[in-house]
């Protein structure tokens, strides 16, 4: 008799498969991506045309038939235009761009002092990227030196007046340098300043939470156009006599106040997502209020809210182009006025610079959104499904 053994166990493990053709590759996301329904490729041949019609023109002003060379508006001008352009070849005016790419950065900042706004965007730049890093180390110094430090230094070299510095009014200031200054004041301002107003508003004391209440949508409730007026024209008339604030200051205060008062309200709204139980298992623990705020509220809060928050800041960096109505030329305000240049003064021109304009815009407030998905990624709060 003989005796069969039966085992059961596996002791090599099957070796992976590959994927079905059909569920990789570029027909796959083409597939899934672009016509996974009647309805999305319908949607998608509209796309398609619509790029097909749109592009081609674009291209050809943009880049094929743009004029990339020249001092003088001569060099973006066609043949029955005075210039030497083909009269079918007339596209942007780039000489533009590049004869007044100084001013379009500085502004009317002296020639001879650049060195100072280059110095402290090289600060600047290499105080925010470990900043942005999130395994960098010394993240509170870094934090401290770039929103505390750093203002104050850029202050004393862009204004001058001490150390030896030649004084530079801010009059002369304009361009990219007073949109990034604006914008990263504002910045710096806002989240801090909106962290108090939301908590205010949630106080239970009643004074502290109608200051803020009031404060939010008065706030809220004009546009930033008068808030700038008010604090280029009404602020002043606050300080006491012999007092005065510079105009540029003036806008910054403007700026950040109304950004704020924004920030307010999407920080209120991460607040209000945080469960009861949240709070309930802070008070068990026998943390203070502060301690609970900043220990287990907050933290959870602005996670959840990182695209009300970017989204804020956004919006702040390209509201940074109404101080033009107050006498500030910033990067929009500053591509305006070299367009009164009679030397370039041609048809093109005022689109060319709109265009490169816009151009630098995107290309912050591209970056900006990125990070933030970036920072969602890394955070992952686990509120997705």
């Amino acid at each position: 008799m003989t005796t069969t053994t039966l085992s059961f166990i596996r002791k090599e493990m099957t070796p992976p498969q590959p994927a079905p053709s059909s569920e990789v590759g570029v027909w796959h996301w083409v597939r899934t991506k672009l016509f996974p329904t009647p309805k999305d490729t319908v949607l998608t041949v509209l796309a398609i045309a619509f790029l097909a019609y749109i592009l081609p023109p674009l291209i050809d002003w943009l880049f094929i038939h743009a004029a990339w060379t020249g001092t003088s508006r001569v060099a973006c001008l066609t043949v029955a235009q005075g210039g030497a352009l083909p009269n079918d070849q007339s596209g942007a005016c780039w000489p533009f761009i590049s004869a007044k790419f100084n001013q379009i950065i500085f502004g009317r900042y002296p020639l001879e002092e650049r060195w100072r706004p280059i110095l402290v965007m090289v600060m600047f730049v290499l105080l925010l990227i470990p900043m942005l890093m999130p395994k960098a180390p010394l993240k509170g110094w870094n934090a401290i030196t770039l929103f505390l430090i750093l203002p104050f230094v850029s202050f004393f070299l862009l204004l001058g007046g001490r150390f030896g510095l030649a004084p530079v009014e801010t009059q002369l200031w304009g361009g990219l340098m007073v949109t990034l200054i604006l914008s990263f004041f504002g910045i710096t301002v806002s989240l801090p300043v909106g962290i108090v107003l939301a908590l205010g508003r949630r106080s239970n004391l009643p004074v502290i939470k109608m200051l803020c209440v009031v404060f939010i949508e008065v706030i809220r409730g004009i546009p930033l156009i008068t808030v700038l007026f008010m604090a280029s024209i009404m602020l002043p008339l606050f300080m006491p006599d012999g007092w005065t604030f510079d105009k540029f200051l003036r806008a910054l205060v403007g700026v950040s106040l109304f950004a704020s008062a924004y920030m307010a309200e999407v920080i209120r709204g991460g607040l209000q997502a945080i469960p009861k139980g949240q709070f309930e298992g802070a008070d068990s623990l026998g943390l203070g209020y502060w301690q609970k705020i900043r220990l287990v509220i907050m933290p959870q809060a602005l996670k959840l809210v990182i695209p009300g928050i970017v989204n804020t800041f956004i919006g702040l960096f390209k509201d940074t182009s109404l101080v033009s109505i107050i006498g500030m030329f910033d990067l929009l305000g500053i591509v305006t006025l070299n367009q009164a240049d009679a030397n370039w003064a041609t048809p093109v021109t005022p689109v060319t610079g709109y265009v490169f304009a816009g151009f630098v815009f995107w290309l912050f407030c591209f970056g900006m959104s990125r990070y933030s998905l970036f920072m969602e990624r890394h955070l992952d709060t686990g509120h997705k499904k």
